[in-house]
C-alpha cells in the first residue's frame, strides 16, 4: 500500500511540474501575458517578443503540450488563446511572488521605470467608483485589436501612438486615465507623460486589463460604437 501511494504522489507532482516546465522560460511567460489581452496569431507574438516564427511557434507547442494555450485555424492563420482563465492567474501568482521575494526584481522594475510616485497609480476599485461617476475618462493605450478583444467598460482606445495626434480631442478639462497590458507596460507610463507635458490631469491605473478582469469588474468587447465621446 505504502509503495503505491508513493508511486502515486510521484505521478501527481509529476503532472503538476508539467506546468511549471511549461512556463520556465522568459518568452513562454510573456507569451502568457500576451494572450490574456487576447488571441493573437503565431506571426503577430512573434514579433512582438522579436523572435523568429520557429522559435516562437516551439514555444507555443511547449504551452500546448501542458494544456495551457489553445488554437483554432481561420485560413492560413492559426490563432492561439489561453485555455483558461486561471492560466493568467498563474503567471500573475509567479509575478507576486516575485515582486515579494526578489530584490533583484524591484531593482529592475526602478531602473526601467524610475520613481513612479509622482504617476499617481490608481487602484482598481478607485477608477471603478470614479468611472461610474464620470469623474474621470478611461484611456485604453494598448493597440486597437487588443482594445477589441476586450476592454475596461466605457473606456475609449487611444493607443499610445495616437496620443499626441489626438490631443485636440482630448480637452484639458477633464482628467483622464490610462491603462495598458498590466503593471510593468509602458503604454500608459507614456502616455500619461504626453498628456501631462500638454496640459492635461492624467494618471495611470495601477494594474492593466488582465487584472481588471480577473477582479471581476465591468469589461467590454468590440469598438467603440460611436468613435472617441
Amino acid at each position: 500500500m505504502r509503495d503505491t501511494h508513493r508511486e502515486f504522489k510521484d505521478r501527481l507532482y509529476g503532472q503538476l511540474a508539467r506546468l511549471g516546465k511549461a512556463i520556465a522560460s522568459p518568452h513562454r511567460l510573456e507569451i502568457v501575458e500576451l494572450l490574456a489581452q487576447g488571441e493573437r496569431t503565431v506571426d503577430s507574438l512573434a514579433t512582438e517578443i522579436g523572435l523568429s516564427l520557429a522559435n516562437a511557434s516551439q514555444h507555443l507547442q511547449a504551452l500546448r503540450q501542458a494544456a495551457l494555450v489553445e488554437s483554432r485555424k481561420d485560413g492560413l492563420f492559426v490563432y492561439y488563446r489561453l485555455s483558461d482563465p486561471d492560466v493568467f492567474e498563474l503567471s500573475k501568482v509567479i509575478r507576486t511572488v516575485a515582486e515579494r521575494r526578489l530584490a533583484e526584481l524591484d531593482r529592475l522594475v526602478h531602473e526601467h521605470f524610475g520613481n513612479r510616485a509622482d504617476a499617481e497609480l490608481v487602484p482598481m476599485d478607485e477608477l471603478l467608483k470614479r468611472a461610474r461617476s464620470k469623474q474621470v475618462v478611461v484611456l485604453d493605450t494598448r493597440p486597437a485589436s487588443e482594445y477589441v478583444a476586450g476592454h475596461i467598460a466605457g473606456a475609449i482606445s487611444i493607443p499610445v501612438e495616437d496620443i499626441q495626434r489626438r490631443l485636440k480631442e482630448l480637452t484639458k478639462g477633464k482628467e483622464y486615465v490610462a491603462y495598458c497590458r498590466g503593471p510593468y507596460c509602458i503604454y500608459a507610463d507614456r502616455a500619461v507623460e504626453i498628456l501631462r507635458a500638454h496640459g492635461r490631469r492624467a494618471r495611470r491605473l495601477g494594474q492593466g486589463f488582465p487584472e481588471w478582469r480577473s477582479a471581476g469588474f465591468p469589461v467590454s468587447q468590440g469598438a467603440e460604437p460611436g468613435g472617441v465621446r
